[in-house]
């Protein structure tokens, strides 16, 4: 049972509707990845507001060379130990490889996760097919975010994990993507890796919040792989993170450094910004 730390912001809890109105009045979105009940409680006293339960952890917990093995047991078992150390923040899962193939595929994928906890669902494209999907999970009441630009799960057909939306056709395609999940239902948008000025573009164009990785300063949020912004990833750190523990005496106060410059606007600066 989650018990509220003492240093915890009193805060009512995030939810979906919440972030549109976050938006609408210009406060940035604080979100960071998040695999665990201890972490998650971390998060939680730092006052971010979406845990994300991220198929990197394929990555960064288990040591895989990308997100494809992870299995919808694993997101499930990992989602669930998030929602026990949280109370305030919105708790997305992402869907991993091929667990939403189809929209029946996907609602039965989606339910596990919802069911472990998750207040809405992940998933990475814009093609006509992901499109459909959204749509059926959105007439069925799961909340989805989508997810453009780098899409890890694509690696393979992307030729690895490459800045998209470089090219004039490429940015075009992207906007056109941005506004088919929006219109499909898609209640919160990822983008990562993509150029800064495409990004603030697509954040202007929509009416749903964008989350940026790796997409400059302009997205409505900000969101970090947890591991890599406490320095503990090992090898070579993305550009566009930081490691905020460094200097700092807590994982505590690393986090709750992040969360403040996320909302003050000083993270990502331009030596974090891909070019």
């Amino acid at each position: 049972m989650y018990v509220q730390p003492a240093d915890a912001p009193q805060r009512k809890p995030v939810t979906v509707p919440r972030l549109r109105e976050m938006k609408a009045r210009g406060e940035k979105i604080v979100a960071l990845t998040c695999y665990d009940a201890s972490f998650a409680a971390h998060l939680e006293s730092a006052g971010v507001d979406v845990a994300l339960v991220g198929d990197s952890l394929g990555m960064v917990v288990q040591g895989r060379a990308s997100t494809l093995p992870v299995t919808l047991d694993e997101m499930a078992y990992h989602t669930a130990m998030v929602a026990r150390g949280i109370s305030g923040a919105l708790l997305i899962a992402d869907l991993p490889f091929m667990s939403y193939r189809n929209p029946e595929v996907a609602l039965e994928s989606s339910a596990r996760l919802m069911a472990r906890g998750a207040a809405m669902v992940k998933l990475e494209g814009g093609d006509t097919w992901v499109c459909e999907v959204i749509g059926v999970l959105t007439a069925h009441d799961v909340p989805v975010c989508a997810h453009l630009g780098l899409t890890p799960q694509s690696v393979h057909k992307l030729g690895g994990y490459r800045m998209q939306g470089k090219s004039e056709h490429a940015a075009a395609r992207l906007r056109e993507q941005a506004q088919a999940v929006a219109q499909a239902g898609a209640e919160l948008l990822v983008l990562e890796s993509v150029p800064a000025a495409l990004a603030a573009q697509i954040t202007h164009e929509l009416a749903i919040p964008t989350i940026g990785i790796g997409a400059g300063k302009d997205c409505d949020g900000q969101v970090l792989v947890l591991y890599d912004m406490l320095g503990i990833t090992p090898g070579k750190r993305p550009k566009f993170s930081k490691d905020f523990l460094a200097g700092r005496d807590s994982i505590a106060a690393a986090i709750r450094a992040y969360s403040d410059d996320v909302r003050a606007g000083r993270f990502p600066t331009d030596e974090n910004i891909l070019g």
